[in-house]
């Protein structure tokens, strides 16, 4: 009984191709013989010794199937990364500021005349190197120069002062935690959304901290409103800790910038200095991940238990933080630009 060969895969199809024709060129067997002992059909064999006789072995294998023709051009395609690249779609009259697939395939259309399914639109990112990814926030009032001169002169020699003084370098920040934050994303079987159990105690409390880069860490939780006279206690208690000389670098919140704390740091005698970052401009600043660790690895992941305090376990939670001077070090080289160490 003769068997179908185009049942069999590719690669063993190529095998039999090979094996067939080198029987009849090389051993000299009868094709219909060869074909036979094979159990295919006769005359499969003779266009593949036409093959073997126009193009040698190499027409015998298995070639890889080109495809549909692309719809874009190379340069097409590289203008396209262009056109997402560090821009916005609202820059080209969209609406929406995030880029999707539906937007990218509405300006193909609109600019190359082509149109793409969304499916096509996935693959075509994907070669470009464009993958989705969750942006992060830039205020209309950043200052580019601003930024650009502090991670250029500013902060250098700030370094260079340091040294000098035998100073270490703080980064402080404060933020807000609540018990009620959006949860981290679980399993669950399709159509049936999970629950989760947890207090419905709304709490809310905040907390300050510092960070070296060389692992050193303070943070104290509080509750209600940061002002100059509550700063100005922070600032009291994290030099209780014998720090020697430190620059400390905050961001423009009014507490940072009332008269009182300057007039606390000036009693200082220079062994504490307060230097500011440019406006808007938090990614600068170490200390915005610890909130972001404190954040993603606490209650969002561990929602709290009936009768539990948020504020323990904000306490607990930074409490792990200084604990573990490497993750305090990591946090240096989380912003875009990565802080010398110390």
């Amino acid at each position: 009984m003769k068997q179908d060969g185009r049942k069999l895969d590719h690669k063993a199809l190529e095998a039999i191709r090979v094996i067939a024709v080198r029987r009849v060129t090389e051993d000299g067997e009868a094709p219909s013989e060869v074909m036979d002992s094979l159990g295919l059909c006769r005359t499969s064999i003779y266009p593949w010794l036409r093959l073997q006789r126009k193009k040698g072995q190499a027409g015998l294998l298995m070639k890889k199937a080109s495809g549909p023709r692309p719809k874009l051009t190379e340069a097409q395609g590289r203008q396209v990364r262009r056109w997402i690249a560090g821009k916005d779609p609202r820059q080209y009259g969209f609406e929406f500021g995030l880029w999707t697939r539906q937007i990218v395939s509405q300006l193909i259309q609109e600019k190359f005349g082509v149109a793409l399914q969304l499916t096509a639109v996935g693959r075509l990112l994907a070669r470009l190197g464009v993958t989705p990814q969750k942006p992060l926030r830039r205020a209309y009032e950043r200052d580019p120069k601003a930024v650009q001169a502090w991670l250029e002169q500013t902060y250098p020699r700030l370094r260079r002062r340091a040294k000098q003084r035998g100073a270490t370098i703080f980064f402080l920040d404060e933020a807000g935690f609540s018990s009620e934050p959006n949860l981290g994303r679980t399993y669950g079987l399709k159509g049936q959304t999970p629950v989760v159990k947890t207090t419905g105690q709304r709490q809310k409390v905040s907390a300050i901290s510092a960070v070296s880069a060389t692992g050193k860490f303070w943070s104290q939780v509080y509750t209600g409103m940061l002002n100059a006279t509550r700063f100005v206690s922070f600032l009291k208690a994290f030099r209780r800790g014998g720090r020697g000389v430190v620059f400390l670098v905050v961001d423009g919140h009014p507490s940072h910038r009332a008269k009182a704390v300057a007039t606390y740091v000036a009693a200082c005698g220079g062994d504490l200095e307060l230097h500011f970052l440019p406006p808007y401009a938090p990614d600068l600043n170490p200390d915005e991940f610890v909130w972001q660790h404190a954040k993603t690895n606490g209650v969002a992941k561990k929602p709290l238990m009936k009768n539990e305090s948020l504020r323990a376990r904000v306490e607990s939670d930074l409490s792990n933080i200084q604990a573990n001077p490497r993750l305090v070090r990591a946090f240096f080289s989380a912003p875009s630009v990565v802080y010398a160490r110390d």
